[in-house]
């Protein structure tokens, strides 16, 4: 029988007591390990995170925690290797896509071990300048943002086990907030064996980093009045995490990412085959096809002028053909595998749901799979749709295909353009290409209220963008809208979520000692 993961709670490692969930190799078929967190003491655990690890981070001082991450940074470095093999069994990644999760996990964890390190000696934050009261500036207000006496309960996706984990872990356990994870079961192999890694290490207090695989039964239940739940998944789920009693009556923060039907967008004046235009179909073709579509911020929606959807539907084409689809192993490979046969099912239903509403321009039927048997592997080509009635074809504005799949939408002029857009009702990213400075400005700002982060991409940064996909540390992820409303990262800003704001009303010489 294959090996059962142990959770970590409580400050040790704990088997379930049931036969747990298979993991599985989403290319060859085989069993992997198993996840179980029956009969896990969650009360317990939780309480121990609260009173054991929250006290240990918030008597450290940012420089001190900043310093802790630094170290986890060291941690996973070292273990690199055993996280890409990890990676290859269980989410079927060629080893570029890994990179983008081991190593942007990573990334990140230094980008917030150095910005913790710039505050310093302290251990809360002061918000803002003091504001008189009154005539007498003798007393005056001031606001801080001290750590919550809480746990973080960290909810995330199948696609990312590692960013997932540490772009939310990294400003919490930066905050001063204990973290519980709970990945999503089908790839929760490297998120634990991190853990493990950084448990085993010891650089960690007790309590500060706990890790539950398995069912999410019962997690919900254990939150408190300040606690905080950070969930990235289903719209479906995130209305079940919204409508529970530790949010509707205990109040318990909470941070959603759902479904987000992403675009990219060419603005008119653009000719087929210019700087702008070939960019808008190297960075689709890319974002259909990294991690096999499955990215919260890949590109769902291709908007070109009427008269270059012919020509736009060719290029993107032409780059799809060229990806190797099948075994990540195997060297000639370039797209791996969905991560389970339930997602490949998904992705198939959503292709015909929307086929009923859009041509077929490039079909991912066509591509062989390589070192791969069709009949086990869950890989799937890259599949470009084209909607010439860009209006009525609602499914493809209200519909996010999780997989390598992307629709082509020609448009009438830049209102009709930025219409289109927003008929995904609020979205995590939209990219514009272009040529004209003042138009691409334009369209961002008009762009910006209903997109978490508007990628602009032109000539003269065709070798220095960061990619529509790419989440970077320093810049918002998150999404108004459909996209649930949430915001995480965008530098300090992320610890917000896990500080408590006061106004603290007192003279200026107690608010001088602040």
């Amino acid at each position: 029988m294959t090996e059962l993961l142990s959770n970590y709670l409580g400050g040790r490692w704990q088997a379930g007591s049931g036969a747990g969930a298979t993991l599985s190799d989403p290319v060859l078929g085989d069993a992997l390990v198993r996840v179980d967190a029956t009969g896990l003491d969650l009360a317990a655990g939780f309480a121990f995170a609260r009173e054991q690890g929250g006290a240990a981070l918030r008597a450290m001082t940012y420089r001190e925690r900043a310093a802790m991450l630094a170290a986890i940074v060291k941690i996973l470095q070292t273990n690199r290797d055993a996280y890409y093999e990890i990676a290859t069994a269980n989410s079927g990644t060629v080893h570029n896509d890994s990179a983008v999760d081991i190593d942007g996990g990573i990334f990140t964890l230094g980008t917030y071990a150095k910005l913790g390190d710039a505050l310093g000696e302290r251990r809360y934050l002061i918000d803002g300048d003091a504001a008189r009261l009154g005539k007498d500036p003798l007393f005056q207000s001031q606001h801080v943002l001290v750590p919550t006496r809480g746990v973080a309960l960290l909810i995330n996706a199948f696609n990312f086990p590692s960013w997932g984990l540490w772009e939310k872990a990294a400003p919490a356990l930066l905050a001063g907030v204990p973290v519980i994870v709970k990945p999503a079961t089908a790839t929760a192999w490297l998120t634990q064996r991190m853990v493990r890694d950084v448990v085993d290490a010891g650089v960690l207090p007790p309590g500060a980093l706990s890790v539950v695989c398995g069912s999410a039964a019962g997690l919900l239940d254990q939150l408190q009045p300040f606690d905080v739940v950070s969930f990235t998944g289903s719209a479906q789920t995130a209305a079940l995490i919204r409508s529970h009693a530790a949010v509707t009556q205990r109040s318990v923060r909470v941070n959603i990412e759902a479904d987000s039907v992403n675009s990219a967008l060419l603005l008119p004046g653009e000719a087929a085959g210019s700087e702008a235009f070939d960019l808008l179909a190297k960075e689709a073709a890319r974002e259909m096809t990294v991690k096999s579509g499955q990215k919260c911020t890949a590109i769902r929606r291709i908007f070109v002028p009427e008269a270059l959807y012919g020509a736009a539907a060719d290029a993107i084409g032409a780059r799809l053909a060229r990806v190797t689809v099948g075994n990540p192993r195997h060297e000639a490979v370039r797209m791996g595998a969905l991560v389970s046969r339930a997602q490949l099912a998904s992705v198939r239903e959503g292709l015909g749901y929307l086929q009923a509403q859009a041509e077929v321009l490039h079909d991912g039927a066509t591509h062989a799979l390589v070192d791969a048997d069709p009949a086990v592997a869950c890989c799937v080509g890259p599949t470009l749709l084209g909607a010439r009635d860009a209006h009525a074809a609602d499914r493809v504005h209200d519909t996010e295909v999780f997989g390598p799949v992307a629709t082509l939408v020609p448009y009438r002029d830049n209102a009709d353009a930025l219409a289109l857009v927003r008929r995904g009702q609020g979205s995590l990213v939209a990219s514009l290409y272009g040529s004209d400075a003042d138009a691409l400005a334009k369209a961002a700002v008009e762009l910006a209220d209903s997109h978490g982060r508007v990628h602009v991409i032109s000539p003269d940064v065709a070798q220095l963008h960061t990619g529509h996909g790419n989440v970077m540390p320093q810049s918002l992820h998150g999404g108004p809208g459909r996209a649930g409303g949430g915001e995480e990262l965008g530098g300090l800003r992320a610890l917000n979520f896990y500080h408590r704001r006061s106004a603290v009303q007192a003279s200026t010489s107690v608010l001088a000692q602040l």
